[in-house]
């Protein structure tokens, strides 16, 4: 099988052949049809974070595909049946985080396309357990961005509670915010929808936003502020300053959702603004295998639309710095369906 494979931190992906993986137990191959592409899978592959990947390994946490093999002890996936594989690759399901449902701040977990090989490949291997069945209808082109940009922009909404009528800004119209615009809609709030480019702003209007704002033009905060404050604004952009600017333009009792990772990135939170207004800043970090069910069943119910193009996989690289410079409108998914 093909891959796209890290050989070493910060140096470009290698495409090569690799031996088809045999699945342990509890495991399951898949032969991979779709795998986006994710900032995350940048920051592994440049080892932008404080916990390093160990090389040489495959990124990829959006991968789409069929079930090919079973390993012992999996009953509950068939052979032929597609599945998503994200982020959340496995748990321990036993600490207080699993048990109160919420498994990914389990400190046992491992992440796919981070400590296992991910879905930039023609084949991979998954958990079964972790491995979510994609209801029927749903395009594998569409199911990739939807298992990774889907879930944690959903995700994100739900940590901040967010509720019908409320003032909702999403920083950053990518991958993520497309979606997140969506879901923030669905949900009943009014959008401010933030970027710094035109198509990406356009888009935005495209799906619903109720407000737009050019952050090359106007301070996202003092706008947010005429309107009378972002009761949650989603840090999506991967740029410190686009959080202090979101940030500022929370109401009394807001929440800042931090959910982009910018490398080594830090925010100073000004305390007496912050103690007097009631205001919280909160970190988000991807969504369980319910949210992600639930993201499916809304997408099957065609209630969002997922923006994006496919690409080769042998074109890993290009993308990558097609990403780094802010021209992808949404989503890159690599089509490995008909490369296969």
């Amino acid at each position: 099988m093909r891959a796209a494979v890290v050989r070493a931190l910060g140096e470009p992906l290698v495409i090569e052949e690799r031996p088809d993986p045999e699945p342990g137990p509890g495991q399951v191959r898949i032969r991979v049809e779709a795998s986006g592409l994710c900032h995350t899978d940048i920051h592994a592959a440049r080892g932008d974070w404080p916990v390093r990947p160990n090389p040489p390994f495959v990124p990829g946490h959006e991968g789409v595909g069929l079930v090919e093999a079973l390993g012992d002890g999996v009953t509950h996936l068939t052979v032929g049946q597609r599945v998503a594989v994200p982020w959340l690759g496995s748990a321990c399901g036993r600490c207080e985080h699993c048990l109160s449902g919420w498994e990914t701040l389990c400190e046992r977990q491992v992440n796919t396309g981070y400590g296992c090989d991910g879905g930039h490949a023609e084949k991979m291997l998954a958990r079964a357990d972790f491995a979510q069945p994609v209801p029927d209808g749903i395009n594998p082109m569409e199911a990739a961005p939807l298992t990774c940009a889907g879930v944690t922009t959903y995700k994100a909404l739900k940590v901040a509670g967010v509720r019908p009528a409320q003032l909702v800004a999403i920083s950053g119209i990518g991958g993520l915010g497309h979606l997140a615009v969506q879901y923030a809609k669905i949900a009943g709030a009014t959008v401010a929808a933030v970027d710094v480019t035109d198509d990406k702003l356009a888009l935005a209007a495209e799906l619903g936003a109720d407000l737009v704002i050019d952050a090359r033009r106007e301070d996202p905060g003092e706008v947010l502020r005429r309107h009378g404050g972002a009761h949650a604004a989603l840090a999506l952009a991967v740029n410190e300053a686009a959080f202090r600017a979101v940030n500022s333009g929370l109401r009394r009792g807001g929440k800042l959702v931090m959910v982009a990772l910018p490398a080594h990135g830090t925010i100073q939170v000004p305390i007496f603004d912050t103690v007097l207004g009631g205001t919280s800043v909160i970190g988000s970090i991807v969504g369980t295998r319910q949210d992600l069910a639930e993201v499916f069943q809304l997408h099957a119910a065609g209630r969002t639309k997922v923006v994006y193009e496919t690409r080769p996989l042998a074109s890993v690289n290009e993308c990558v710095d097609e990403v780094l410079r802010g021209q992808v409108k949404a989503r890159i998914v690599f089509d490995l369906g008909t490369e296969s």
